[in-house]
């Protein structure tokens, strides 16, 4: 399977359709009327979808299991046609189209099965996905384009020459795939005026995201979030609690982070761990998404 391990949970809904045709009116008024010899088409059908979207993850090996909230089954005749759609929803990591396309299909595959011993016309047809929403693309074109950021990584090792930074460079890549350019990408060592310096210039010069990595822990030279809470206008917690809550899903050490995020006028300030992978998947918890902040900013409404 696709290693969805990095994904969140978002709202997912698909909705696909199926077509069943019929070769005479008396096959369509035989399922109106319910005299069907092998019982109520549109209700046994129904119930054969519901079973269906469960089971997808057992008959399709690429397809994770995963709670089902919602299943919808509806019809529509049309002629000599019957339209089904199927809507399935979840909150999970990954869509649902699969699931709402296999739904319908069994909804036709049962409905031909019922229909057949009195219509030898019977066809499936046009089984396809009609919509799907979910997941970050969904909100993709709604963040601002051309957004700039300044990666500054904070340790007394990396500065002196002890140790190669990692952690910025994960954000740098993170970033990229957001389509954010670097303006800057600089290492300093773990001191509060320095840091302190950076951020003041950063957000003087118009820098829209101002991302620390490093100082963050709990030992005596870990100051970042001293150094910034006296400069941020705003703390956004939201921000902090997705980060923490997304990384201790991941590793139980987590919750000892001190990860800041808030606003210096128009920029968005960011302090994250150190770590290469907690600064990785404190940029897989909030990314793309916390973009959208940049609306907010200038008097957007969040929908």
């Amino acid at each position: 399977m696709v290693d969805i391990s990095h994904k969140s949970n978002t709202l997912r809904i698909a909705t696909a359709q199926a077509i069943v045709t019929v070769s005479k009116m008396e096959t369509i008024d035989a399922i109106q009327n319910d005299t069907v010899p092998k019982g109520n088409v549109f209700a046994m059908s129904k119930a054969a979808g519901l079973l269906g979207v469960k089971k997808t993850p057992e008959l399709l090996p690429d397809c994770h299991p995963m709670p089902i909230e919602f299943t919808g089954i509806e019809y529509e005749i049309d002629g000599l046609m019957v339209k089904i759609q199927c809507t399935v929803k979840t909150i999970y990591k990954t869509g649902v189209e699969v699931e709402a396309m296999h739904g319908a299909s069994i909804v036709a595959l049962n409905m031909y099965d019922m229909l057949k011993p009195i219509d030898k016309g019977v066809e499936i047809q046009n089984i396809k996905l009609l919509s799907k929403k979910g997941g970050k693309t969904d909100f993709k074109d709604r963040f601002m384009k051309d957004l700039s950021a300044a990666v500054i990584v904070c340790s007394d090792t990396i500065s002196s020459g002890q140790k190669e930074d990692m952690a910025g460079k994960a954000i740098i890549e993170s970033l990229k795939k957001s389509e954010v350019s670097i303006s800057d990408y600089l290492i300093i060592p773990d001191e509060k005026s320095i840091i302190q310096e950076k951020a003041k210039h950063y957000a003087a010069q118009g820098v829209n995201l101002i991302v620390f990595t490093g100082g963050t822990g709990l030992s005596s030279r870990d100051v970042t979030p001293e150094a910034l809470i006296e400069l941020i206008d705003r703390k956004i917690p939201g921000i902090e609690e997705t980060m923490r809550s997304y990384g201790q899903d991941r590793m139980p050490y987590a919750m000892l982070s001190r990860s800041v995020a808030g606003t210096i006028g128009d920029s968005l300030v960011l302090a994250l761990p150190g770590s290469t992978k907690g600064a990785a998947e404190s940029m897989d918890a909030i990314f793309p998404s916390v973009l959208h902040v940049f609306g907010i900013l200038k008097g957007l409404r969040h929908n």
